[in-house]
């Protein structure tokens, strides 16, 4: 789960690591409130889950009342890689005197965290060759280690301790709240020597969330998933153009991958659970309707006592309501195979005997289309 960075600043701020004043804003009448607890001159940054707002002109700074509203609206209205903001921040501007670079990430490869330190902040760290990787042991960060960091960083003495303290309250948060990766760039040092940061990614693992219902909150769902949630299906919009439903998140994982391995491309993952029956199937349909990427549906169904007339109804159903407009490929195993394939005769679904039949149907004909 990627939190906005507001979000992952909200959690800074639960750990002690220091942000500057900030609002945030959904609307215009809300980013006016916020001028006027902020006062000028303050940046505003669309809060996205992409990067490359910076260069795509979604960070822009307000510096007296006539300029905020046009880039307000501007940065508002403004897609970065195909997504739209969900709320602008107002951010009070501070005086930086240095920045720095900090994260702490999950390094699976060696399964352990790794810190990533550079005396640059503001830049790709993977093309600078100023900074400090250091992996972390197993009873975590000492303050040896953490000295050891920084004594590479050219800090000077008033912000040493400072930076110790970070590091370590970064660490903690990473620990407690299962995250993947935290990340602050940049890390701004002040005229005084304190530091704040001006930044925040954080990543915290899907798996983790049933120990962490506060963390609950930053959970997204767009109207499509909110739709499957309320009929109980679990719902994933993928980037490809075949989407692909199942009873059992195993069943439609090990589709996907098939479906891959024959050279296709899923664009959604679909599992409906349960029974399935016409009306199942027909919502199940319902939310796929909605993604104008796909051009065919691929059904992966198998129960011994799965009623599949009642499957092949749901289909049919569908199509005579304009649900649908593409063709479904299917594989269902159960009760009343034989009576579905009869009543799938002559519309556009096609039912298979194996999953593989289908799989290599449903590729061919959007490679084809």
């Amino acid at each position: 789960m990627r939190l906005l960075e507001y979000q992952g600043k909200e959690l800074f701020n639960e750990y002690g690591i220091k942000t500057p004043m900030s609002f945030l804003a959904s609307n215009i009448d809300e980013g006016n409130r916020g001028t006027q607890l902020l006062g000028f001159p303050f940046v505003l940054k669309s809060q996205l889950t992409v990067g490359g707002r910076g260069k795509a002109g979604a960070i822009q700074k307000c510096k007296e009342p006539s300029e905020f509203e046009p880039k307000f609206n501007d940065i508002l209205n403004k897609e970065v890689k195909g997504e739209l903001p969900r709320g602008i921040l107002l951010e009070k501007m501070v005086d930086i005197s240095k920045e720095l670079y900090l994260s702490i990430f999950l390094n699976r490869s060696k399964r352990c965290f790794t810190i990533i330190a550079s005396a640059e902040g503001g830049v790709d760290i993977e093309q600078t060759d100023n900074k400090v990787m250091q992996d972390i042991p197993l009873d975590g960060i000492d303050l040896e280690l953490a000295n050891e960091i920084l004594n590479k960083l050219n800090i000077s003495d008033n912000s040493k301790s400072g930076f110790v303290d970070l590091l370590f309250s970064l660490f903690k948060l990473v620990i407690e709240k299962e995250a993947e990766l935290a990340e602050i760039n940049p890390i701004a040092i002040l005229s005084d020597g304190s530091l704040i940061a001006l930044d925040a990614k954080v990543i915290i693992d899907d798996n983790s969330l049933f120990r962490h219902d506060d963390l609950k909150k930053y959970l997204y769902l767009s109207e499509l998933e909110i739709q499957a949630s309320k009929n109980k299906f679990s719902f994933v919009e993928l980037d490809g153009d075949i989407a692909i439903i199942g009873n059992g998140a195993g069943l439609v994982m090990s589709t996907l991958d098939m479906v891959s391995d024959a050279n296709g491309q899923a664009g959604s993952f679909l599992d409906f659970g349960g029974k399935a029956t016409s009306e199942t199937i027909y919502k199940a349909l319902g939310v796929i309707s909605e993604l104008p990427k796909i051009k065919a549906i691929l059904v992966n169904l198998y129960g011994g006592i799965v009623r599949t007339d009642l499957v092949a109804q749901g289909i049919l159903d569908a199509y005579k309501n304009n649900i649908i407009n593409v063709p479904v490929f299917a594989r269902i195993s159960g009760a009343e195979s034989e009576k579905a394939k009869q009543m799938l005769q002559g519309s556009r679904a096609k039912l298979f005997d194996t999953v593989e039949e289908a799989i290599n149907a449903v590729v061919l004909n959007v490679n084809t289309t």
